[in-house]
């Protein structure tokens, strides 16, 4: 009996050690296609359990803002931002970290693009056209977008004919394509992606301006999460290596050279922005 006590409760201490597992819980931002980010991570996903030595789980949102929320109420535990999500992380939660971004995003842009029998040749051609921005919280599919629109003195509620958010950067790309909208506006490296693969035809839809450069995506942790994981995780992003396959094939998939260490004074410019264009208070 005292034996099979002793197994009993050996079998519920492991259970129990089974059920306490750790486990980082990663998100990102919607902006491409559901399956496309899901393929993205896959990959990632695994070279990070290698790595720190805990499951991770993928957590796919419906929104932008669910993936600041998550990030506050400690239900997510690292996520891929845009640099104004990011800002909007900072301002909810208080102490998110980024910790990591690829080399693209010290000097990332947005590309306007429009259909090309719309007769739209430069940014002064869209007063009076139908245009559509990615998401509302998406840095180079709207904020940084508006920003230099606004810098170029064109005001998208007054000069617009009417003004869509699409929600992702390949979602405008296609709506541009087949004439639903006559031009937006999307970030590069999606747009690069798009025409690399054969997903957009450049003979219907056209890049007609290149915004000046910012920065913008990064992985950012929340700021109560274990020191010595957050240590892990960057020490994994920046040991990737573009001359070993499997990371490279990582890399590739994540459109990066390779992963550098970033910090939140970088996104001082696009906070600035985002207060100018009047998107925070």
């Amino acid at each position: 009996m005292f034996r099979r006590s002793l197994m009993l409760l050996y079998s519920v201490f492991m259970a129990s050690a089974v059920f306490a597992q750790p486990t980082l819980k990663v998100s990102a931002i919607p902006d491409e296609a559901p399956t496309e980010l899901q393929r993205k991570f896959t990959s990632l996903g695994v070279y990070l359990e290698k790595e720190i030595g805990i499951k991770v789980q993928f957590i796919p949102v419906t929104d932008y803002a669910a993936v600041v929320e998550g990030l506050a109420s400690n239900k997510i535990d690292m996520a891929w931002l845009g640099g104004f999500t990011f800002v909007q992380a900072r301002i909810r939660a208080g102490n998110a970290i980024p910790i990591a971004q690829r080399v693209e995003d010290e000097k990332f842009t947005s590309k306007f693009i429009a259909n090309a029998s719309s007769g739209i040749n430069g940014l002064a051609d869209l007063k009076g056209r139908n245009f559509t921005f990615g998401s509302v919280s998406s840095t180079s599919g709207h904020l940084m977008p508006r920003y230099f629109l606004l810098e170029n003195k064109i005001n998208p509620e007054k000069d617009f004919k009417r003004i869509a958010f699409s929600g992702a950067h390949d979602a405008t790309a296609l709506q541009v394509e087949s004439g639903k909208v006559e031009a937006g506006v999307l970030n590069a490296s999606v747009w690069d992606k798009l025409v690399t693969e054969k997903k957009v035809d450049t003979n219907k839809v056209r890049v007609i301006w290149t915004t000046p450069p910012y920065y913008d995506y990064n992985w950012t942790v929340r700021g109560n999460l274990d020191p010595a994981l957050v240590k892990k995780l960057t020490d994994a992003f920046l040991k990737l290596d573009p001359k070993d396959k499997l990371h490279k094939d990582i890399l590739d998939l994540q459109r990066a050279t390779r992963f550098i260490a970033t910090k939140a004074e970088n996104y001082k410019g696009i906070e600035a922005a985002a207060r100018s264009a009047g998107l925070i208070k």
